[in-house]
């Protein structure tokens, strides 16, 4: 069993939104038995909270759910529970850094890795348009192809 976890800042649009494309693209590939994954924030603005409403329509469009998430904070014992825990930008990635110990922070890294040529970061569309809600499944879906790619590769 590989375990994932998805970071943002608040756990209500892009890590979701990982969570469920992910998810999808882990059930499509048949490996659903082998694959655990989950999100969560940085911040505890919106603990107990489904996704942005906008972030939910947008991904319903393409076929993904997520109306069933609820958001709730990054833990330190996330680093134990978790074998991959995946920022998706350099800002989230420093502060959930702080949470682990040394040893455990080879376990976290930037999602977009997954997704070469990419970008970095996966940018957070809360205060803007349309648009920033459709870029975000974009790269999700990219980076997630590339992540399923990379543990399907692993030993």
């Amino acid at each position: 069993m590989t375990r994932v976890l998805f970071i943002c800042m608040g756990n209500i649009c892009r890590s979701p939104t990982a969570e469920g494309v992910f998810r999808a693209q882990v059930q499509a590939a048949g490996l659903a038995q082998h694959i655990e994954i989950d999100s969560a924030g940085t911040h505890d603005y919106h603990v107990g909270a489904p996704p942005d409403a906008r972030s939910q329509e947008h991904a319903r469009q393409r076929g993904y759910e997520l109306g069933g998430l609820r958001a709730r904070q990054l833990v330190a014992a996330d680093f134990e529970r978790f074998d991959l825990l995946l920022a998706m930008d350099e800002d989230n990635l420093a502060r959930a850094a702080r949470l682990a110990t040394p040893a455990q922070r080879a376990r976290l890294q930037l999602f977009m890795r997954y997704a070469p040529g990419l970008g970095t970061a996966v940018p957070d569309p809360y205060y803007g348009g349309p648009e920033g809600f459709e870029q975000v499944l974009d790269l999700v879906e990219a980076a997630g192809a590339g992540l399923l790619k990379a543990l399907r590769q692993k030993p």
